[in-house]
């Protein structure tokens, strides 16, 4: 069975039953805190388990895209060395929430296993959780009850905790499981070893493909366990699992889920699937890995140097390196399988067609810039061999290689043993657990359980209509992390201010009790569908009503950048074009900041042309619209733009301003008017294809014009007020010009005169043409000379010491034939002579270049010379 057919067979099954079928969200999550991607089905539904909101359907299903990086199986250095663990996977699920419960779940798990799809019974195992003295739960009988009617009893296999209990973090809704793991061993395996002996024993055949949780129980701050008031189901069936069993297969990468990728590999690199183990990895490492990457890259996370950007580099990283490695790729590849993979998954996802350009643009300059520092790191790692005094590398050399310049670490293990050498591995292994240590401490956080002040709605955001209301606290809790200490997050019944999202930074402002006393809110935040205000400070008097005030300014700031960004996008896709989409914005009181697709820098005259149309709208005082509570379908039908990477409800908010139209949760002026002027400060690059506007709106624009003007007056004086500003300063750019031509043939003059004093006294030491002399050169200059007598000459030496800024220079050069034939080294001569500085240095053999501290010592080191060149000669 195809792929694509049993998807879309799960879905219909599904919908059978009364389930809605719902899109894949995101593989990059936005509005929940404790998670970087979304690694389970149920992500997306965690404030329906929460009770912070409600679902528009009780039962749901769908096949979600999936990135898990670390957790039970899924170390991303393990993914390719087995058959059946991925980075990108999708699952696919069924929910209730507050709907059925055990019996449905499992009745309807056998049905679509044993009779859609026709797995022989025999094949499948089932595994309950077998309880916890710890946490006071019993051995889930409701579940085995229910299985004993379907399978026989010696299928039922018990669980622990660690298997058969899910939780969703530290606290909060957690439950049973029930486990289906199917064995796909041949007949004569099966007869040898029972399949029941090696469920959730690691292997490859016998593998677990659906696990059925039932929400029960709320997991609290102090460890206990309650009873939820509502029961949840949340299911999830790994696809690519799946496949394998449908296609009769024994690895996931033999199925039509990658062997199109596969395929196209091998063509591009020469390389045969199935040749070696090493080209087996590599090839199954480039096939998953450009799956997470492109999905990432289409729902809007591009590579970057921080949090998750940083998880996605350092996955494409990977796979770079192995096709670098083990698949003889020097040059970038890996973008062309995104074509591929779009006419693969595109029907189910749409997002990885529509944003495949972008996806091989990105990969493809991620490409080049990893092989370019795997060349730079081939070199770092050369002159760390020769600095060397043994044939074992340092641990902590080897760290400073991996962390600075991501020179990956099993590169360099391979490469040293080729050459003879050996790493200090232990204490590699010691730097990398400190820095894990000092990453955890920092993001380690710890909170108390919700403390609810009272039993009311809570968490309605008034903040379009209001920024002042009366309101009450419904609950609040502590949480402590190193990095921001001790706070308090609050909840309110209502409330004005706007949590960060869509681009837009959390409001700030302060709660009044009536003794005048106040609680500063220092942001406001949004996880699981509530608005959260985090203070330093908890209420003297939680249970006293309080007026909740937005830091007005701040927010009329922000709302006219947040409006700005709009009639930016306008602007864009009216002067380069409709390919135009918006891949990303910051909204802050003092600048905005907008990324958005297109192929080249913009000149001069498009920015010119996208500052006047935005400048133009403003002038047309064009008034806000909205309308809150439109269909989506409708406000796509009207026109208004859906941004990438976003997840839309039913009804969504379109905002309007004249022929401007998007779908947006900010806040925004009431009239173009209030932004007073549009100034780009700056047009760079994001990324291949992706550019970055940063702009500044209001008061910002009022203050830089105004110091521009002063800017301006103060030139104005200092050339004593001339009559043209600009042709005078023409004029004095013309005169530096003819200065400069002027210094530097004075320059090249000296250095020609320098270059015949040096080889005037240059002697002969054997066949050595040797000289040391102090010389009054910039270090550019001096390896310009030595490169000149270097090239006239043949058997050159040739060391210059120079004082520049009060710092001492020094530059040796030797010739290459001396350095190929007798083994001469530069870098290992400078280091010695850079101890009379107080300094150091390094290079190449040919080349290197120390600078220290101590100029008086130039002198010594130039003598010191002359005794390391006859040492030479004499030893041989």
């Amino acid at each position: 069975m195809k792929s694509i057919l049993l998807r879309r067979q799960f879905l219909e099954f599904f919908e059978s039953k009364s389930h809605a079928i719902v899109d894949s969200a995101p593989i990059v999550l936005k509005d929940d805190p404790t998670l970087m991607f979304t690694n389970a089905g149920m992500n997306q539904f965690k404030s329906y388990f929460l009770g912070n909101s409600e679902p528009s359907s009780t039962r749901v299903t769908n096949s979600q895209k999936c990135l898990r990086v670390s957790g039970k199986h899924n170390d991303l250095e393990e993914v390719g060395k087995d058959t059946y663990h991925h980075t990108m996977f999708e699952m696919l699920g069924n929910w209730s929430f507050g709907d059925y419960f055990k019996k449905e779940a499992i009745e309807w798990a056998w049905e679509f296993l044993t009779e859609v799809l026709d797995i022989p019974k025999d094949n499948l195992y089932v595994t309950i959780f077998e309880g916890d003295d710890a946490d006071g739960i019993k051995k889930d009988s409701e579940a085995y009850e229910f299985w004993k009617a379907l399978v026989k009893e010696e299928k039922i296999l018990l669980g622990n905790k660690k298997d058969n209990f899910w939780e969703m973090g530290d606290q909060g809704p957690c439950g049973p499981a029930s486990e289906i793991h199917v064995d796909i061993r041949s007949k004569e395996e099966k007869e040898q070893i029972p399949g029941k002996d090696l469920v959730n024993q690691d292997h490859p055949q016998v593998v677990e493909i659906w696990n059925l949780v039932f929400i029960q129980y709320n997991r609290k701050a102090d460890g206990s366990l309650e009873t939820l008031p509502s029961q949840h189901v949340d299911t999830g069936m790994g696809f690519e699992r799946l496949c394998m069993v449908m296609q009769d297969k024994t690895s996931n990468y033999d199925t039509d889920v990658f062997t199109p990728l596969i395929k196209e590999i091998e063509n591009i690199t020469g390389k045969t699937y199935g040749a070696s183990n090493e080209t087996d990895i590599a090839i199954r490492v480039v096939a998953d890995h450009v799956r997470a990457v492109a999905f990432a890259i289409a729902d809007g996370q591009l590579p970057s140097s921080t949090g998750a950007g940083y998880v996605i580099r350092r996955i494409l990283r990977r796979a770079i390196r192995y096709g670098f490695t083990f698949l003889d790729a020097k040059a970038p590849f890996i973008n062309q399988l995104v074509s591929v993979l779009a006419k693969q998954m595109g029907e189910a996802f749409p997002e990885i067609s529509t944003q495949a350009q972008l996806c091989e643009n990105v990969i493809r300059e991620e490409e080049k810039s990893f092989l370019r520092t795997l060349e730079q790191g081939l070199g770092l790692l050369e002159n760390l061999m020769q600095e060397s005094s043994s044939k074992t590398i340092s641990g902590k050399k080897a760290f400073e290689l991996y962390d600075t310049f991501g020179f990956p670490i099993d590169l360099t293990n391979l490469i040293l043993n080729e050459k003879g050498y050996k790493l200090d591995f232990e204490a590699f292994k010691n730097e990398l657990s400190k820095q894990k240590q000092r990453s955890k401490d920092a993001a380690q956080t710890s909170s108390s359980d919700w403390v609810e002040v009272r039993k009311t709605k809570e968490g309605q955001f008034v903040g379009y209509d209001h920024t002042e209301i009366e309101t009450q606290l419904t609950k609040y809790r502590k949480v402590t992390s190193k990095k921001d200490g001790e706070q308090y997050q609050l909840v309110f019944n209502k409330t004005p201010f706007y949590p960060e999202g869509g681009g837009q930074v959390g409001d700030k402002g302060y709660l009044e009790f009536k003794d005048g006393s106040k609680t500063y809110i220092i942001d406001t935040k949004k996880e699981n569908n509530q608005v959260i205000h985090i203070s330093k400070t908890l209420p003297a008097s939680v249970d006293e009503e309080f007026k909740a005030i937005v830091d007005i300014n701040r927010r009329k700031k922000t709302a006219a950048n947040h409006t700005a960004t709009h009639l930016l996008h306008q602007a864009l896709r009216h002067v380069l074009g409709p390919h135009v989409e918006q891949k990303g914005s910051m909204v802050q009181a003092d600048y905005l900041r907008f990324d958005f697709s297109h192929f080249s820098k913009l000149t001069e005259e498009e920015l010119k042309a996208v500052e006047d149309f935005v400048n133009a709208r403003i002038q047309e005082n064009l008034s806000f619209e909205e309308e809150r509570q439109i269909t989506y379908d409708k406000a796509i039908e009207k026109g208004a733009i859906a941004l990438f990477g976003e997840k839309y409800g039913d009804k969504v908010r379109m905002v309007k301003f004249g022929k401007s139209m998007e779908l947006c949760g900010g806040t925004h002026v009431n009239n173009t008017s209030k932004l007073w002027h549009f100034i780009i400060k700056n047009e760079s690059s994001v990324a291949s294809g992706i550019r970055r506007i940063e702009a500044i709106t209001s008061e910002a624009a009022k203050t830089f014009l105004t110091k521009e003007s002063q800017l301006l007056d103060s030139v104005k004086s200092v050339l004593n007020q001339p009559q043209d500003i600009l042709k005078y300063v023409e004029s004095l750019q013309e005169e530096n010009q003819k200065l400069k031509k002027e210094v530097e043939q004075l320059n090249q003059l000296k250095l020609k005169q320098i270059k015949t004093d040096l080889q005037h006294e240059m002697r002969q030491i054997g066949d050595i043409n040797f000289v040391a002399q102090k010389v009054n050169l910039d270090a550019g200059a001096m390896k310009d000379l030595a490169f000149q007598i270097g090239g006239e000459m043949e058997n050159v030496v040739i060391v210059l010491g120079s004082v520049n800024n009060d710092k001492a220079l020094l530059a040796c050069y030797i010739s290459k034939s001396l350095v190929e034939s007798e083994g001469w080294n530069a870098g290992k001569i400078i280091k010695s002579l850079g101890k009379h500085i107080q300094g150091g240095g390094g290079g190449q053999a040919f080349f290197a270049t120390a600078g220290g501290k101590k100029p008086d010592g130039i002198p010594q080191a130039l003598e010191a010379v002359k005794s390391i060149v006859e040492q030479k000669l004499t030893s041989g």
